[in-house]
């Protein structure tokens, strides 16, 4: 793009008729001003197209303004939307007698990955990555019944969402609670919350496969 030259320079030509958009498209500017043979017919079809593009770069939000504001926390907030669909999903794929599911004796069952995301995945981890207060809950255990550990999962996601909506990055550099009375920043909090996600719902569709079901993600879309 040429030094100094914005696409909504051209704006206020752009909303003229197409024959009116003054460019010379015979010109190369890489190339020394060397003239490029163009047909008087291929600047007519040329000029439709540019106007169209013009039109399009200028209706952007902002374009050339000013860059979108929080861009980390603003995708912590769209992971959080798409892991608790995926997550709770997968919750609910599983039926409630596999809830106590594990293929091998060393690891955790099931409903053992669901008690666990309730309180220390969602709970505890988005309250260090935003800074808020964690919100008082009942004990959840693995051996707990499908319903009470869905409802679960599903408040601690409400909690997640509603916090993520407070964050901004200019506060990721502040200290945090963590695990075992440690502090550290709100950023790795964030990164460790969303590794957790991401770790739990693989984990979660192995175990919907080896019992003969799809994960919600492997699914085709209705649409």
């Amino acid at each position: 793009m040429v030094r100094g030259f914005h696409p909504c320079d051209l704006c206020s030509h752009a909303g003229r008729k197409h024959g009116a958009l003054n460019l010379d498209v015979r010109r190369s500017p890489v190339h020394n001003d060397t003239v490029v043979p163009t047909s008087s017919q291929e600047t007519k079809r040329m000029r439709p197209t540019l106007t169209t593009i013009v039109l399009t770069l200028c209706a952007l939000p902002g374009a050339g303004v000013a860059r979108a504001q929080n861009p980390v926390t603003n995708a912590f907030r769209s992971i959080e939307q798409r892991q608790a669909k995926s997550i709770v999903d997968a919750a609910e794929e599983m039926p409630a007698d596999k809830y106590g599911f594990k293929p091998t004796p060393a690891q955790m069952s099931f409903g053992d990955v669901v008690a666990h995301l309730i309180k220390e995945g969602n709970d505890l981890l988005c309250s260090a990555a935003s800074g808020q207060k964690a919100p008082e809950r009942g004990e959840f255990a693995g051996t707990d019944p499908k319903d009470k550990l869905l409802a679960g999962l599903k408040d601690s996601f409400q909690f997640c969402q509603t916090v993520a909506t407070q964050m901004q990055d200019a506060q990721l550099a502040d200290s945090t609670e963590f695990f075992g009375g440690h502090k550290v920043t709100r950023a790795l909090a964030t990164m460790i919350t969303v590794a957790d996600w991401a770790d739990h719902y693989s984990q979660m569709a192995i175990y919907l496969r080896l019992n003969g079901l799809l994960p919600p993600t492997a699914k085709k879309s209705s649409d």
